[in-house]
């Protein structure tokens, strides 16, 4: 059976209802949530500060360090286990990878900025939402940035290309699925994250890109609205 409609009533383009906001974590430096239909992510920013163990220090500029953690009960199927595992580490590698491209700590030497990237909730999308949810944290923590980065999942489910992949599509059962997330420079269109999972056709992943693109400008709009929002509140 052709995939003709999505299970939650989307057009192929069209991206899950998005909440943004910053200043949610009272006692962090700086930081944010970022949910896209089921999937919420929270971001909280500790530093710049004396970095431990040293030997992971960098003598020309402060490093960024993410962690990403899923809740044991937030995701559909199995208790996650607490503490660092596999997937958390590559998840928490390739989200500070996809920030660095933006961040400036060439003012601290020897220092560290922790992101701690913490999920209530999940339904796909996970590492989009708190490198997100991370860019904006980092933002209202006054950390220089040049611009400001924003992910999303875009892939194909069966002969259909979409934007923003839910659980439901990631285990489509009739056809084959590709899940690429990508995070992208706003100003710039530098593309800071690039990751495939199933099958897609060169000509297939080009236009997902392009929707992808067209998909992360929105999600830009609602990271500097929710920024916008907190500074007039003051």
């Amino acid at each position: 059976m052709a995939y003709e409609k999505r299970p939650d009533g989307r057009a192929f383009d069209e991206l899950r209802p998005i909440e943004a906001e910053v200043g949610v974590v009272p006692r962090a430096v700086g930081s944010a949530r970022f949910k896209i239909g089921k999937t919420e992510a929270i971001a909280a920013v500790y530093g710049p500060k004396e970095m431990h163990p040293r030997s992971l220090s960098d003598p020309k500029q402060g490093v960024l360090r993410c962690n990403y953690n899923m809740m044991p009960f937030s995701g559909s199927g199995d208790r996650v286990r607490p503490g660092q595992n596999r997937r958390a580490k590559e998840i928490s590698m390739v989200t500070e990878n996809a920030l660095k491209p933006v961040v400036d700590l060439s003012m601290w030497p020897g220092a560290v900025v922790d992101v701690f990237i913490e999920f209530p909730q999940t339904d796909a999308g996970s590492r989009c939402a708190g490198i997100c949810a991370a860019a904006m944290a980092l933002a209202d923590a006054g950390i220089v940035m040049r611009d400001l980065v924003a992910a999303v999942s875009v892939g194909r489910v069966d002969d259909k290309i979409v934007v923003d992949l839910d659980y439901a599509e990631e285990a489509y059962p009739d056809g084959p699925v590709a899940d690429i997330p990508l995070a992208m420079v706003n100003n710039t269109g530098e593309v800071t994250l690039l990751q495939m999972d199933g099958e897609i056709t060169k000509d297939q992943l080009m236009q997902a890109l392009k929707l992808g693109e067209k998909a992360l400008k929105e999600i830009n709009k609602a990271q500097v609205a929710a920024l916008k929002a907190k500074y007039e509140r003051k």
